[in-house]
């Protein structure tokens, strides 16, 4: 056979093997015999061999895994996986509800529900409708490179069935419960040690640095959430979900779309535990999600957790046990928890001793007393709550609870904003509970950017005594570093030199370094623009700011709370006299071409990806929103332009090419 033969036959070959691998894995509806299957495959291998210049990264060969690698690379993502907050009951459904439709003004919004499936995150790149990375979520914003791995998992599709631009998805890698009990016993019988649950065992199994061992695992997948996609346009999350099942991907076949959320928890009763228990995979709780894509920018997110969705996490196993104590611990963000000390008990499988007690009101609420005996359960399988108080049991001598008026740890002021449940140390910057993350966050690549700055660094600096608050940092010399483990001459100069180097960061980084609540890098921006130096920002207030696009009350108030506490003052003298940069200088001072501009993306541009021009647009002073308005200044239009494009000229919006776009930033 020629080469022009070779070739058309083994494209006839991949195209009839991808055919049946979504039939098989994806429909779970075979078409033709495992032996029909293999003599297909056997074939393609054999040409593919007689013919190496034909093997491409796509084809249904490389999914048997190539030799052992040394290590995972470290990849960042394109956006931040971000985790879930979770909700244990009804009650929480609907203040979430509350929160939602308070932010976005609206009487009543769509939810989809789908299934929480107990697995391993991963982050899923296609270029020109090919598979050229995964990455496992790791920390969020940094993954482990593990593509030739999923490669392996048969279902996840190396072409997608219509040719895209560029698609990245977020999805989960299983491993389904009978294909766990077989993998234990096989464990068991080689002497090996069993895996705890199916997730630890998907987890385990993709995170091998030998891929065949993943291929000899039954790992499965299943895609949910559109993150970025050029080409096509999806307006919904059912929308999101439909159309990933067109481009081939396994999607869960229960999605339940909800007109408000009166239907999400009347659906929610529904799912009994034998319901649950009835799927062929772990399920520990069901996922509500705003279906109007449109509404997840309004709603934005937190550090941790996007605003437009929920985790609801089906109940635990009960148990009774004695609140020997209530202690209080202080969060990063400075949040007051209280915390009951419990009679050790057995619950779901481990030991519980602890139990949160969310804040002041769920105490008041169950009326939770010191030597009270309790109902314990693991909400969602995981974190151990009090659900019930036996008051039947009380003797009189059990004691009631007061939130303390004092940070237990530093000593500030505590305050509850109105309208919020927690109380918030407002010692900030100087309270020692908040600064391990306080210094994390501070040194990050969107904040201060001190490269070689990691958690672990961070720790033994604070262990030691040798920074109390992100100030700190910059009084340290060569010789404390060198007391560090795994610092040596090189080591020590490289991070004094990346600390130094962060002195003269934008103001705006230095206001998103500073964790003020509700202080994101947009809003941070938008400070440093409207400020010009932190002097100014510490006087402004709370009329001032509030009279600035984008800063509402809670943030106006949140800014205030901080300048006003004087161990925050403390610290910013302290950056002051060691040489951080406090204000903008020199070009940053200058008016920025698109200041106070309005610019919506959409299509592909021809030689600038979307972050790219996102990125130039920020700098130069504009903004870049996910829907058009009345408000918006510009639409900047690619190759396959979606409804964007169609609403710009329905309201008149200017429209612009990519061309047009560097014309306003000066670059043509």
């Amino acid at each position: 056979m020629d080469l022009e033969k070779a070739r058309k036959r083994v494209e006839e070959l991949r195209r009839l093997i991808r055919e049946h691998d979504y039939y098989y894995y994806v429909l779970d509806q075979p078409k033709i015999s495992d032996q029909e299957y293999d003599a297909l495959m056997r074939e393609l291998l054999e040409l593919e061999q007689a013919f190496p210049e034909l093997v491409t990264p796509d084809s249904p060969t490389q999914r048997v895994g190539g030799a052992p690698r040394e290590g995972f690379v470290t990849v960042r993502h394109l956006e931040a996986l971000l985790s879930l907050n979770d909700a244990f009951n009804e009650r929480e459904l609907w203040d979430f509800d509350r929160r939602v439709r308070e932010i976005t003004g609206l009487p009543s919004v769509e939810y989809v529900i789908e299934p929480k499936i107990d697995g391993l995150t991963v982050a899923l790149t296609y270029r020109e409708g090919i598979f050229v990375q995964g990455a496992t979520r790791g920390d969020g914003e940094l993954g482990e490179d593990v593509t030739p791995n999923l490669k392996t998992v048969k279902s996840l599709p190396l072409r997608l069935r219509k040719d895209l631009p560029f698609l990245y998805v977020r999805g989960e890698v299983y491993m389904p419960k009978v294909s766990f009990a077989r993998l234990n016993a096989e464990r068991e019988k080689a002497g090996e040690p069993l895996f705890a649950n199916p997730r630890n065992a998907a987890a385990g199994s993709l995170r091998q640095l030998d891929p065949k061992i993943t291929a000899s695992r039954d790992l499965r997948l299943f895609t949910y959430q559109i993150i970025r996609i050029e080409g096509a346009e999806v307006k919904t999350q059912r929308e999101a979900l439909d159309f990933l099942e067109e481009l081939g991907f396994p999607v869960n076949p229960y999605r339940f779309v909800a007109p408000d959320m009166a239907a999400v928890v009347a659906e929610i009763r529904n799912w009994t535990p034998e319901r649950r228990a009835a799927f062929p995979y772990e399920i520990d709780g069901l996922v509500i999600k705003v279906n109007d894509l449109s509404l997840h920018p309004i709603l934005g997110a937190t550090a941790r957790a996007p605003r437009w969705a929920i985790a609801y996490k089906f109940p635990g196993e009960q148990v009774t046990t004695r609140v020997e104590d209530i202690i209080v611990r202080v969060g990063r963000t400075g949040v007051l928890t209280p915390i009951a000390i419990l009679t050790p008990v057995r619950v779901s499988g481990s030991t519980v001793s602890r139990a949160t007690l969310h804040n002041e009101d769920y105490i008041r609420e169950k009326d939770i007393r010191i030597g009270d005996v309790v109902i314990v359960q693991k909400a969602g399988d995981v974190i151990p709550e009090i659900v019930e108080v036996l008051k039947e049991e009380r003797t009189g001598e059990e004691r009631e609870f007061r939130m303390p008026d004092r940070c237990p740890v530093c000593g500030a002021a505590v305050v509850r904003p109105p309208g919020e449940a927690a109380r918030r140390c407002t010692g900030g910057l100087a309270c020692p509970a908040q600064v391990q993350e306080r210094i994390i966050h501070f040194a990050s690549r969107k904040a201060m950017d001190i490269r070689g700055l990691g958690a672990a660094t961070v720790a033994q600096l604070l262990e030691k005594g040798l920074v109390k608050d992100v100030a700190d940092l910059y009084y340290l010399k060569k010789e404390n570093l060198l007391k560090l483990e795994r610092f040596a001459e090189q080591s020590a100069r490289n991070l004094l030199e990346a600390i130094e180097a962060s002195k003269n960061r934008p103001l705006e980084r230095l206001i998103y370094a500073l964790g003020i609540r509700y202080v994101g890098e947009q809003v941070a921006r938008v400070l440093a623009q409207r400020f010009r130096s932190l002097d100014a920002l510490k006087e402004a207030s709370f009329e001032e700011l509030t009279s600035i696009p984008d800063i509402g009350p809670r943030i106006a108030e949140s800014i205030r709370e901080f300048f006003n506490e004087p161990r925050n003052l403390m610290v910013l003298e302290k950056l002051k006299r060691a040489g951080v940069k406090m204000e903008e200088r020199g070009e940053e001072a200058e008016a920025k071409p698109l200041a106070g501009k309005t610019f919506v993306l959409t299509g592909t541009l021809p030689t600038l990806t979307r972050q790219e021009a996102t990125e130039l647009i920020v700098r130069a002073g504009g903004r870049v929103t996910e829907s058009v308005s009345r408000k918006t200044d510009y639409v900047v239009v690619g190759e396959n332009p979606g409804s964007k494009y169609q609403k710009a000229r329905e309201l008149g919006i200017p429209i612009i090419d990519e061309e047009g776009l560097k014309r306003l930033l000066g670059l043509v």
